[in-house]
């Protein structure tokens, strides 16, 4: 779990409990919610830490490879309303993969992320970039024109070089790798606390 700032601290057993909401979401989705051992009460639910509206991401792997992630990065919905239409999103919207199977579904590990309010940062080159973003806390948007993309912060768990991390970054907007190094991308950043489903 990584730590989110200046925002309200998400307990593990409150992002447990989130987690499960996004596998209930997609289970019901399914039709195989029956199946599901662990269901979260409805009482459960009510947590006044769940009101709070905040930018969320729900991401679905299978055997340590990606099957699907989707989120919002502005806080436009309340915390449980964004992790249950990110669940279904990340499932059944993805482009990237076809559509969740139940069996998928039993094997998935999921996991989800709670973000802060993404804030613009201000720099003057590519050496004050680099040098301002900091790996394994930092999730970073870029954008330039119609172009945007953005990364969580457990992508530099992969890319743990931060010009790796932002060419990547890059092609993922569209855009040269090297759009960085020119100084006019408008970089944002935003810092997450994230949860692996227990099972």
């Amino acid at each position: 779990m990584n730590t989110a700032e200046d925002s309200t601290h998400i307990t593990d057993e409150q992002g447990q409990r989130l987690a499960q909401v996004a596998r209930r979401t997609i289970a019901a989705r399914l039709g195989t919610l029956d199946e599901i051992n662990k269901v979260v009460p409805d009482r459960d639910l009510a947590d006044p830490a769940f009101r709070e509206k905040r930018g969320t991401f729900v991401t679905l792997k299978l055997k340590g490879q990606l099957r699907g992630c989707m989120g919002c990065l502005t806080p436009s919905e309340t915390i449980l309303e964004g992790i249950q239409r990110n669940a279904i999103n990340a499932a059944f919207n993805d482009p990237r993969f076809p559509t969740l199977t139940p069996a998928e579904l039993e094997q998935a590990e999921i996991e989800v992320s709670i973000l802060t309010k993404p804030r613009e940062l201000d720099y003057t080159g590519s050496n004050e970039l680099l040098e301002k973003l900091r790996p394994n806390i930092d999730g970073v948007i870029i954008n330039k024109g119609q172009a945007r993309s953005t990364f969580l912060p457990q992508v530099w768990d992969q890319l743990p070089m931060t010009q790796d991390f932002l060419a990547h970054l890059c092609r993922k907007a569209g855009l040269s790798p090297d759009e960085w190094t020119r100084g006019e991308l408008g970089v944002s950043i935003y810092q997450v606390q994230y949860f692996h489903e227990s099972r």
